[in-house]
């Protein structure tokens, strides 16, 4: 099941059509794209038994590339993001292979769109492929064995940085450097967990102006998915509709020979195998 927001509505993507959840299910479920997460499993029940009526549907094709699918989990309670969580990424960067996860924030004000335009704060903006957990089941000290089963789905995601204000503190501190409008690009959809059989499975990529720097496994994470739940459920409550941010691997701008960063007028297009597809276009700071 594919789960998207489009003009701030839950709408469920089939092959045959755009389905609004609130209005196919008769207020059975809200319209409320972060909402829908806590229910996961209801919506899924429902779906297979209601067969709603795709005559008006849209064709899901009709809105890639359009300003009106947003972040398909607007307003989350919590974002959490993990720092050098590919052993490639750490080996780029000359840092040692993180031994506990190195955890951050993201500000939700940084959420947008999978087609959203970047406006560049400063030259050293920076990309970084993600993979995004979204969270379903609520729970603390969540167990290695049960940790999948709190994951609602997953989807594909940029962590844009700012590299100088990223660093600027001693100790560097990460959140607001990562945090400028639409530094968190997410999408296109959220694709439910029952139809990821295994995250640590999907190949990753980043294209820049159509060089690829990015190309890689989430194999490669230092952390699995339920190695990160287990380690944050540890010490926060995870809530439906809260995101993982898990990392990005090798190729990131900063580790280029020398370093490369985005400009006005680049293109940023990020994939993960079954997830699909942001693009972004870069536009100078706004005034």
């Amino acid at each position: 099941m594919r789960l998207a927001n489009i003009d701030g509505r839950s709408t469920m993507v089939t092959d045959l059509g755009l389905i609004d959840i609130e209005i196919a299910s008769q207020g059975r479920f809200a319209s409320s794209p972060t909402a829908i997460f806590s229910e996961i499993d209801a919506l899924q029940d429902w779906f297979a038994t209601a067969q709603p009526d795709l005559s008006e549907a849209l064709d899901p094709e009709s809105l890639l590339g359009s300003a009106r699918l947003g972040a398909p989990v607007p307003e989350p309670e919590q974002i959490f993001s993990i720092g050098l969580n590919y052993r490639t990424h750490a080996e780029e960067m000359g840092l040692p292979i993180p031994t506990v996860p190195m955890v951050f924030t993201k500000f939700r004000s940084c959420l947008a769109g999978p087609y959203a335009d970047l406006a560049l704060p400063a030259e050293t903006v920076d990309w970084e492929a993600e993979l995004v957990v979204v969270i379903g089941q609520s729970g603390r000290e969540i167990k290695p064995d049960n940790a999948l089963k709190h994951v609602a789905g997953y989807c594909s995601a940029q962590d844009y940085s700012e590299r100088v204000l990223q660093l600027a503190a001693s100790p560097p501190q990460f959140s607001l450097g990562k945090s400028y409008e639409a530094f968190a690009p997410m999408g296109p959809w959220i694709t439910t967990a029952d139809e990821v059989p295994d995250p640590q499975k999907l190949s990753i990529s980043c294209e820049v102006d159509g060089k690829r720097y990015q190309e890689a496994s989430t194999a490669d994470m230092v952390f699995s998915v339920a190695e990160l739940i287990v380690t944050l459920s540890a010490v926060c409550e995870l809530r439906a509709g809260d995101l993982i941010y898990t990392g990005s691997p090798a190729g990131v701008g900063q580790g280029q020979e020398p370093p490369v960063f985005l400009s006005p007028g680049s293109v940023v297009t990020t994939e993960i195998s079954g997830l699909g597809r942001l693009r972004n276009h870069c536009v100078p700071a706004r005034a």
